[in-house]
């Protein structure tokens, strides 16, 4: 495992897969976030969006996790494991909540640019509701494709808590 790509809807865990697994692997993380976004929550432009993700991808080795899925492709062409995580709705807007809570009063999250402080809004909201379905057909044709890559669709928190365990123990889950 050198380069994996982890994929999945808002508030399913890939900011914190990915810093697990980079944890266990050593390998560098990158978070889209950090690229989609500047400090202050000023959004790059797509150019440069793309610009950015392809000199990550062109790197010997990475954790990539997050959408911008105009780079998909080429993300895939390189990946050698693809991580999709597929949780309910409600436990995600859960999440999305929770984190808004977790990181009140001015904080930024880790896996954001400096001077991004967790926001909160009914049209976040709405778009993982509205979304949930599109979203979950687009992530399962993203694994329908990645054959024959070590590919990985977990569920729900246990499932990736196994993942991680058999990953400790020097198998792979869902082998």
């Amino acid at each position: 495992m050198k380069r994996v790509m982890i994929v999945g809807q808002p508030g399913a865990g890939k900011s914190t897969l990915a810093r697990a697994l980079g944890q266990r692997t050593g390998l560098p993380v990158v978070h889209i976030d950090c690229i989609h976004w500047q400090p202050g929550w000023v959004e790059r432009d797509r150019a440069s969006k793309i610009a950015l993700m392809r000199a990550e991808e062109e790197r010997d080795a990475w954790i990539i996790e997050g959408g911008l899925s105009a780079t998909w492709d080429t993300r895939l062409a390189r990946a050698d494991t693809v991580i999709v995580l597929e949780f309910p709705t409600w436990l995600r807007l859960w999440r999305v909540v929770k984190r808004r809570i977790e990181y009140a009063g001015g904080q930024t999250r880790p896996d954001l640019p400096p001077d991004c402080p967790e926001r909160f809004d009914a049209a976040f909201l709405r778009w993982i509701w509205d979304t949930r379905h599109s979203n979950r057909l687009r992530n399962r044709a993203l694994i329908a494709r990645a054959a024959p890559r070590r590919t990985h669709l977990l569920t729900g928190p246990r499932a990736v808590r196994r993942f991680l365990r058999d990953l400790d123990s020097g198998g792979f889950a869902g082998q």
